[in-house]
């Protein structure tokens, strides 16, 4: 018995005339479901009598068991469109991918999204943001092409991925290369090309990024993070102070691996269409270093005056562009 069948069979079904279910046999102990035996309840009946009643009981139980059988196949009708509802969802690629996976980056969680899902979710589209172990990039990539075949199983049909700082390592390699992503968008990210890693990108600016002396390492120095200074200095200097502490505490570790990491596949850029964020106030990668980037790639771009986490500080102005790259990626 299925789930569904255990609750339906648990309710109080109504009978047609009256009649009641628990004066049917109970087919072990001989009596009704009240426990009385059955000889006492009806008494001394005539061959007639007993043949009506047979009659009548039939007729009963057939009427029960077709009411149940309406109500479970109406049931599972339901559970048929529910399952249905995203493959009708098809229904609305042609005015743009509906499917969006966001990519946090270094030093960040899943939650850094957390002003840009809601308005996403509310326009309508299905947005999964990824939690990124941050220990290699062949790790980060196995994750985010899990959360690309989730939501397509859920969702049939094309993905914008959008990445955040190291984020757009991620979204330019393998899981970006996926036949399902239509279009990937940079946010204040990274955009490698083949033997580029986040570091050597880093390395080609004339004074080292801002957020350098602010880097702890751990005592095998393979992993490291950013310190609560840091944090207020160089990386969400223009977040409120209560955001700064909730971003100190959340910060994921990232590995050295992830941060030297080249792209193990040619650069999904190079095929697939792109739209770029600069943070013109970004103390970790720079501004200027993200314009470079963005021109280099062919991205659609527009300029925050906003610090590294471009989408704490401006949700809305984030969320209309990924849009916007929606819109546009689905027309393509």
């Amino acid at each position: 018995m299925t789930s569904a069948q255990s609750v339906l069979m648990q309710q109080e079904w109504p009978t047609p005339d009256g009649f009641r279910l628990d004066a049917f046999p109970h087919p072990e102990l001989g009596s009704d479901v009240t426990g009385i035996p059955l000889a006492k309840k009806i008494g001394t009946r005539s061959e007639g009598d007993k043949m009506r009643g047979q009659v009548m009981k039939s007729r009963i139980a057939i009427q029960a068991f077709l009411s149940v059988g309406l109500l479970l196949t109406a049931g599972f009708h339901g559970v048929g469109y529910a399952q249905q509802l995203p493959q009708s969802s098809q229904d609305n690629f042609k005015h743009g991918v509906r499917n969006i996976v966001l990519v946090h980056g270094a030093w960040a969680d899943g939650s850094s999204w957390s002003g840009v899902i809601p308005l996403l979710e509310e326009e309508g589209y299905h947005v999964v943001a990824v939690q990124l172990p941050l220990t290699s990039l062949t790790d980060d990539d196995a994750v985010t092409q899990r959360a690309i075949t989730r939501i397509t199983t859920a969702y049939p049909g094309p993905v914008l991925l959008v990445g955040h700082s190291y984020g757009g390592v991620v979204i330019g390699d393998t899981p970006g290369n996926d036949p399902n992503v239509a279009g990937l968008v940079y946010v204040a990210a990274f955009a490698p090309d083949s033997g580029e890693s986040a570091l050597s990108l880093l390395g080609t600016l004339k004074t080292p990024s801002p957020i350098t002396p602010f880097l702890v390492f751990d005592a095998a120095g393979q992993f490291v993070t950013i310190s609560p200074q840091g944090v207020a200095e160089a990386f969400a200097q223009d977040l409120s102070k209560r955001e700064q502490v909730q971003l100190t505490a959340t910060q994921g570790p990232a590995s050295v691996a992830v941060l030297a990491a080249t792209p193990t596949v040619i650069p999904a850029w190079r095929t697939k269409p792109s739209w770029f964020i600069v943070a013109s106030q970004d103390k970790a990668i720079t501004g200027g270093l993200e314009e470079w980037m963005a021109e280099r790639i062919g991205a659609t771009t527009i300029t925050l005056p906003t610090c590294h986490l471009a989408m704490l500080q401006e949700p809305h102005k984030v969320a209309e562009f990924i849009e916007q790259a929606a819109t546009s990626a689905g027309s393509r």
